[in-house]
């Protein structure tokens, strides 16, 4: 990933993927029409075409998708294959299962949502929200770099937003953000000051964009001055820096992030697998 410019608002920006193929079902050729027929195992082509609803807004986040019953018989294969397909979606965050409600669409306004991208976690203490406050809000013009990241044309508009992160009135992030402007027309400071939940299910609800992938770079950086006065900490105190690239369905990036976080009482945890 490139490096964000440190004046984004005179055209900068940084950044550095899981979604489904459209297609349709008709025995055991589950290829999209007019494709060449696809090999890959009959699960993954399950998959693809239960992505494809998602994507397409057939079932909504926070939504019961059909059973497993349901989908075999729509799909023309045999439960196993819906409930490994189901598997993988579950494991990348896609739908949630639900001990004896059933399968619903993953939304990011669940409380055990608001941590998947969110990775700065309490030394002591259960990690909690932070308290958000936004700096600057405003459209702007793509620069070459954010165009690219963003796939746009250099001079696209963009939303730009600046918003510092507070932890019991303690200031530990602050985060400038690039979003494609013809996605998210009619957000402004306003809007975001009002909604009381996560920012990704604002992006989900009002506008349709669901981040389902995010990459990201760390890197140790030091706090020049305007970020030391926003942090309120000395000129130079070391901090955290991650570069992030949020990806929705189709592998289609829709936000540039970048994070600086202060971790004297905090650290960065994410889990592998």
């Amino acid at each position: 990933m490139n490096q964000v410019p440190s004046n984004p608002n005179s055209n900068g920006a940084a950044g550095n993927s899981t979604a489904g193929s459209a297609g349709g079902a008709s025995g055991s050729g589950l290829s999209p029409a007019g494709a060449s027929p696809t090999f890959s195992p009959l699960y993954q082509q399950i998959k693809a075409l239960i992505t494809q609803s998602l994507q397409s807004g057939e079932w909504k986040p926070g939504e019961l998708i059909p059973s497993e019953v349901e989908l075999a018989g729509r799909y023309k294969v045999s439960q196993g294959t819906v409930r490994k397909a189901i598997d993988e979606l579950a494991a990348e965050h896609l739908v949630v299962r639900r001990q004896g409600k059933g399968t619903f669409v993953a939304s990011h306004n669940e409380a055990r949502a608001h941590y998947r991208f969110l990775k700065l976690m309490p030394d002591e203490g259960v990690p909690h929200q932070p308290d958000h406050h936004y700096i600057e809000v405003k459209r702007i013009r793509a620069a070459a770099e954010v165009a690219r990241l963003l796939d746009l044309k250099s001079g696209d508009a963009v939303v730009y937003i600046k918003r510092l992160l507070s932890f019991e009135g303690a200031p530990t992030i602050l985060e400038e953000l690039w979003l494609p402007g013809q996605l998210f027309k009619g957000l402004t400071a306003e809007r975001l000051a009002e909604y009381k939940g996560p920012m990704y299910g604002l992006f989900e609800s009002e506008f349709g964009t669901r981040m389902i992938r995010a990459t990201e770079k760390l890197r140790a950086v030091a706090a020049d001055a305007g970020v030391a006065t926003y942090l309120k900490v000395a000129e130079g105190t070391p901090l955290l820096c991650a570069d992030r690239v949020s990806f929705t369905y189709g592998d289609k990036a829709v936000e540039l992030r970048r994070g600086l976080y202060l971790t004297t009482a905090f650290h960065y945890q994410n889990e592998l697998s």
